[in-house]
């Protein structure tokens, strides 16, 4: 799998899934940096495109998750700014056409590879945009984020989940960009907002409509966005006072933790579903609208996200995912649907807040934010490790002496298992940093090491 492009973690030739877990023959390449790869039929997106005559944040869209929303056709997904991706509907997948292999569910260990391949196909919807396949692998990452050290959220009773939910709505926005709805969550009482690059993507101008959960409205600019984490910050014009959201420490939540997600599904402002974090560290494609349309232009992949249960639907894009303090652990992002159905089926995914507030801090402030480029394009091996397909000249990888054939091991620290596992070492790291890499060469073992440069 390239680590940059629009393939997808086990993407295989043939669907594959099992009746619990999907299943991850052998994948083709995934960009690690830069390097776009032609496909064919692009994935579903969970975000709500809004069409001619469609109601305004807040109200019914009349668009039921599965079903077809206006215009669409079969398989194409709306755009609601729920945990979907990049701001933009992905062309429509018509009855019996084979989903494609990089738009697959995300694999999980290496034992579930061996099940039999079959009962259900799934694909990944960002919520609020265009997007994208399963799990693609880009070893072009970001680094880790900000640190921080709070304890545990509490385990509670179902009876404090309204109060909990309460003190949070005010801080979660609904936004508008003409052509489809998404959420936010507000950073600053004086009007910065954070939501995904794939919500606000497809506005025209550099401004969108943000809606408070007071019902007020106000116009706002899109101050920086970061297509490779999928985060983008807007300014709320002429406001004051707002209620900022307070983030906790998403590298504290533990599989099993109860958590909320708001937002504003299918236009629903102020929805509130609840559930657990199911996994850790996943990888997912990543893009603005326009790559996810064309994958020629070539797409990367975020690692490290938070898997939840709780039921993410198009227009959650941008909202919060928030412990049982109250506080934002996780920006929803995107979702896994079956088959052709656009709708929650308890796997969706949210962009740690850790990586997020770092990040959102960098684009308020108009600083740059640096992503780490390895140069390669790997698939998983057969018996564990990541196969490198190709070398980007003049690479990080390429500097070292890493060759086409080579079966990376070991990145720092880190034990490669798979491709999952570079793209999440990688981004990690910072550019600049000088990393040993552990590789197997036609049966021998060699070593390199590495430092990382700006992904281009």
């Amino acid at each position: 799998a390239p680590v940059s492009g629009p393939v997808a973690p086990g993407s295989g030739p043939q669907p594959y899934a099992t009746p619990a877990t999907p299943a991850t023959p052998s994948a083709p390449p995934y960009p690690v940096s830069g390097q776009p790869q032609p496909a064919g039929p692009y994935p579903n997106s969970p975000w709500q495109p809004q069409h001619a005559g469609q109601h305004s944040a807040g109200q019914h869209s009349g668009w039921a998750a599965g079903g077809q929303h206006g215009p669409a056709a079969p398989g194409y997904a709306p755009h609601a700014g729920g945990p979907a991706y990049p701001g933009g509907p992905v062309p429509p997948q018509h009855p019996g056409q084979p989903v494609p292999a990089w738009a697959q569910a995300p694999k999980p260990s290496r034992v579930a590879k061996l099940a039999g391949a079959g009962v259900a196909v799934f694909a990944l919807m960002l919520g609020s945009g265009v997007a994208g396949g399963a799990l693609a692998l880009a070893i072009d990452g970001n680094s880790g984020g900000i640190t921080r050290t709070y304890s545990a959220a509490p385990v509670l009773n179902s009876a404090d989940l309204p109060k909990i939910a309460a003190s949070v709505q005010d801080s979660v926005v609904s936004i508008s960009t003409g052509s489809g709805e998404g959420s936010g969550v507000i950073l600053s009482e004086d009007g910065y907002v954070l939501t995904n690059n794939h919500v606000v993507a497809s506005a025209s101008g550099k401004t969108v409509k943000v809606v408070f959960a007071d019902g007020k409205s106000a116009d706002a600019e899109i101050v920086g966005t970061d297509p490779k984490t999928d985060l983008a910050v807007v300014k709320a014009s002429g406001v004051s006072g707002l209620k900022a959201a307070t983030f906790g420490d998403s590298d504290a939540m533990q599989v099993g933790d109860q958590v909320l997600a708001l937002g504003s599904p299918l236009g629903l402002q102020g929805s509130v579903t609840s559930g657990i974090i199911s996994a850790r560290d996943r990888t997912i494609q990543a893009g603005d609208s326009q790559q996810q349309q064309d994958p020629r232009q070539g797409v990367s992949s975020i690692a490290g996200l938070l898997q939840t249960d709780a039921p993410i639907n198009p227009g959650n894009s941008g909202g919060a995912l928030v412990n049982t303090r109250g506080e934002v652990i996780g920006i929803n992002t995107a979702i896994a649907t079956s088959g052709q159905s656009t709708g929650n089926i308890g796997v969706g995914f949210a962009i740690p807040s850790n990586k997020a507030k770092d990040v959102a801090g960098k684009l308020q402030r108009g600083e740059k934010v640096s992503h780490p480029s390895l140069g390669v394009s790997v698939s998983p091996a057969e018996n564990g490790g990541a196969v490198v397909a190709s070398v980007t000249p003049g690479s990080a990888a390429e500097k070292a002496g890493i060759q086409r054939g080579d079966v990376i091991t070991k990145f720092g620290d880190t034990v490669i298992n798979d491709s999952d596992d570079l793209v999440g070492a990688v981004q990690a790291r910072k550019v600049g940093d000088r990393v040993e890499v552990q590789y197997q060469r036609n049966g021998s073992a060699a070593t390199g090491t590495v430092t990382l440069t700006e992904t281009s």
